[in-house]
């Protein structure tokens, strides 16, 4: 693009196009995707600790799923803070924070001398957890267009791996060691992110956003030497600056983002600087509204489905006081990690579906089939069923949720702005902790009380109105460029 007698430029999407994918992103994909196995990890161990706890400290069952919503409840609050602090201060600043509190307070949890110790170091490791929304925004801001939805696939296996690595850490240790090693050890994966923090960059897009264009060269640069390609030639612009060239003098020469001058003006649409009542603001106005709305409806019940299916895994198989022919034992404990191991694999064909529906459907039509198709498995669930059926009616369910709530994370981060991006995502992860703490209810409490048709018809509602949902987002981000400011987007008030 020629833009007057300043010669040619470029956007970082630009130079993202002519870098390509390569061995830096690859680098990048693998150190956000520890952090991805870490909150895999740390969400499926709620399977098997919160048991083995009320066993060695006699908790009542109410006791023991407190143990699981607090987590949720810290994860509430902390994907909101850590996407507010994101967008003012940087996607590094962001995922440091997050990772040193989830890794202290999950290993000092494994030392807990009493139910309140634990319940206290649990919160704090779901406030960190809470900022797995940023690790991801972080590496989709490195991505080119055209390879965005296959590799943010790639990035979601990172949770499958943690999924299936927890599972088995859990058969092998639970038995012999016992919950506080299972703590020890889950939270190891963590402190890999804090060891190898000093080498990762900063989102060229947030760098860019914020005015600050030699450090955001720089980040370019360097990737163009890992990668063994060329920056476009010419000058670094941003979005707005564009907008407003457009806007207020479209006769003259665009003001250009120079190396040599490390500061621009933000223009008041900008809302990278203000705080979090006024982020929410920005994701509710006209522009955004219907998107944030809808996205919270579809976390919520993403959330719920998903974490729900995984403790329904347990609670159906061999744990039901309400069949005769299936009594509690000893042995119980074994079917459950058997049970989890096993449903922990439907992620992997769910993974392969995504991989070929997210950028052959689309992200809309994808998500809205598997809602309904997760419906369909489960519905014969509210009737009592043989071991070996139910198991595989929840492996295709989960094959299915694990399908949403791939490409949700995939499209959440696309409809917002670079300026709201990680608050957008943050807050809608908020909704989707409420929805995970709401389902140990229905999934434990009804099942435990004989109501096993009542939760399984709740948890279709739930994806039923999900999926509808899902066909009411405005816009299909398929192949389209990220945005990074909000007066680049077209309204989205007709709710």
């Amino acid at each position: 693009m020629t833009m007057g007698d300043e010669g040619r430029s470029y956007t970082v999407d630009d130079a993202l196009l002519a870098l390509g994918f390569g061995k830096f992103q690859i680098l990048v994909l693998v150190y956000a995707g520890i952090g991805w196995i870490s909150e895999a990890m740390e969400m499926m161990l709620l399977s098997f600790v919160g048991p083995a706890v009320q066993s060695a400290w006699n908790l009542s069952s109410h006791q023991e799923s407190f143990i699981t919503s607090v987590v949720f409840a810290g994860m509430l609050i902390g994907a909101y803070s850590w996407g507010i602090v994101s967008d003012q201060h940087g996607r590094r600043k962001g995922f440091l924070i997050t990772a040193t509190v989830t890794a202290t307070s999950g290993f000092l949890s494994a030392f807990s001398p009493n139910y309140i110790t634990l319940i206290l170091l649990r919160s704090l490791v779901g406030l960190g957890l809470g900022g797995g929304p940023v690790l991801s925004s972080w590496f989709l801001e490195f991505v080119p267009a055209p390879n965005r939805g296959t590799w943010m696939v790639i990035f979601s296996a990172f949770w499958t791996v943690g999924t299936i690595f927890e599972a088995s850490l859990a058969w092998i240790v639970m038995p012999k060691l016992g919950w506080r090693w299972l703590l020890a050890l889950s939270s190891l994966p963590t402190s890999f992110l804090l060891l190898f923090y000093k080498m990762t960059p900063e989102s060229p897009r947030y760098l860019c956003l914020k005015g600050r264009t030699t450090d955001a060269i720089n980040v370019l640069e360097t990737i163009a030497r890992l990668n063994g390609t060329k920056l476009p030639s010419g000058i670094l612009i941003s979005d707005h600056q564009i907008e407003l060239q457009n806007i207020d003098n479209p006769s003259e020469d665009t003001v250009l983002l120079s190396p040599r001058k490390n500061e621009v003006e933000i223009p008041k649409g900008m809302v990278s600087n203000l705080g979090g009542i006024s982020s929410l603001q920005v994701l509710l106005s006209p522009e955004l509204r219907r998107s944030t709305l809808l996205l919270w409806a579809v976390f919520f019940g993403n959330a719920f489905s998903y974490y729900g299916l995984v403790l329904l895994t347990s609670e159906l198989n061999g744990h039901s006081k309400c069949m005769p022919h299936k009594l509690e034992t000893e042995k119980s404990q074994d079917v459950s990690y058997k049970s989890v191991f096993i449903a922990s694999f439907a992620e992997l064909p769910g993974l392969l579906l995504s991989a070929v529906a997210v950028d052959k459907l689309g992200r809309k039509l994808s998500m809205s089939i598997m809602f309904f198709m997760c419906c369909i498995f489960l519905l014969p669930l509210t009737f009592y069923l043989p071991e070996d059926l139910t198991t595989v009616l929840l492996f295709g369910a989960r094959i299915c949720i694990t399908v949403t709530f791939t490409v949700m994370y995939i499209y959440a981060p696309e409809i917002y702005p670079t300026s709201v991006r990680t608050t957008g995502v943050g807050v809608a992860s908020s909704v989707a902790r409420i929805g995970g703490m709401l389902c140990p209810l229905v999934a434990v409490a009804l099942v435990h009380a004989c109501h096993q048709t009542v939760a399984v018809l709740l948890f279709e509602i739930i994806a039923l109105l999900s999926g509808i949902c899902v066909m009411f987002f405005p816009v299909e981000t398929m192949g389209q460029e990220l945005q990074d400011t909000v007066s680049s987007l077209k309204p989205t008030n007709n709710v």
